[in-house]
């Protein structure tokens, strides 16, 4: 086997192997590279890899060639599925496997049992970054990993070259919890934004004017993320409530209203003020006085 360690590196940097080569992959790759890791890659549709090979990487013909040239190995593919698929028939024992492939909690402790069962040790990855972040801390970007704390703190300092990482417990389905919870909220966020902007549409009022008002007032209510886990911790709904539920709901026929008068669907907010609403509906005189977080224990079913 070709020995791939740089040669005038006073600290011989992990070789590693990362099997997919998308555009997350890619950057994976390249950002490695860039660190002076040795890397085998394998991707299915080979052409893909020869960019990389011109970067100093060694390309290997199949998954179980890839999987045999490193104890670190680095799986960031479509989908669980093609994880199984890939690594089917490859030699695990003895290795670190790292998933690095978008799932759910389910599927990432499926995929601990199922990598412990073929002598590997597992954690599994959250990636809350773009392409475009990786390798640029000045991004924000990190990786949340769960699993083996002992894979974890052997790797670190490679798994920290892409991008930061966040270890979110032993339980290896917890990666993926964290980034869904995250990914949520953003999706929730990005919801409440995209109505706001379809209110003013055929307003004399620019988008560009709209933009920083939203942002100065969506960072004031940053301190709900805190409320919220407060008073989820303590169950206590009650105390030092300045906007209670029932004021809440009473108010919410005004942002109904006005999407209606403005021929705006209210499709992306009616959830949340219907679930407001219900949870007054069960017990005025109980959860009128309420901070709206006690909505949140509606939902769990």
């Amino acid at each position: 086997m070709t020995d791939n360690t740089p040669q005038n590196s006073p600290t011989p940097l992990v070789p590693l192997t990362l099997l997919g080569l998308g555009d997350m992959g890619t950057a994976l790759a390249r950002t490695w590279l860039a660190a002076g890791h040795p890397l085998t890659v394998w991707n299915r549709t080979a052409a893909k890899a020869e960019a990389l090979a011109a970067e100093g990487a060694v390309v290997a013909a199949s998954p179980a060639e890839a999987v045999a040239a490193n104890r670190l190995v680095v799986v960031c593919l479509l989908d669980d599925a093609s994880v199984g698929s890939a690594l089917d028939g490859a030699d695990l024992t003895g290795k670190d496997l790292v998933n690095l492939t978008t799932g759910t909690p389910a599927e990432g402790r499926a995929r601990a049992a199922w990598a412990k069962a073929r002598g590997a040790r597992f954690a599994d990855g959250g990636i809350m970054a773009t392409p475009t972040m990786i390798g640029a801390p000045e991004s924000g970007g990190y990786v949340f990993y769960s699993g083996s704390r002992a894979l974890f703190d052997t790797h670190r300092a490679a798994l920290e070259v892409p991008a930061g990482a966040r270890f979110v417990g032993e339980d290896p389905g917890h990666a993926a919890l964290h980034d869904v919870a995250l990914l949520s909220a953003m999706t929730g966020l990005f919801a409440g934004i995209s109505h706001a902007y379809a209110l003013i549409e055929g307003e004399d009022i620019a988008p560009k004017d709209l933009s920083p008002l939203l942002s100065e007032w969506l960072g004031a209510m940053g301190f709900f993320v805190g409320n919220a886990a407060e008073r989820l911790t303590s169950r206590d709904f009650t105390t030092g409530v300045e906007s209670n539920l029932a004021m809440q709901v009473a108010a919410s026929g005004t942002l109904l209203r006005t999407a209606e008068d403005q021929g705006v669907s209210a499709e992306l907010i009616s959830p949340y003020l219907d679930l407001m609403r219900r949870r007054l509906t069960a017990d005025p005189a109980a959860h009128g006085g309420e901070d709206t977080v006690g909505a949140i224990t509606m939902l769990k079913r």
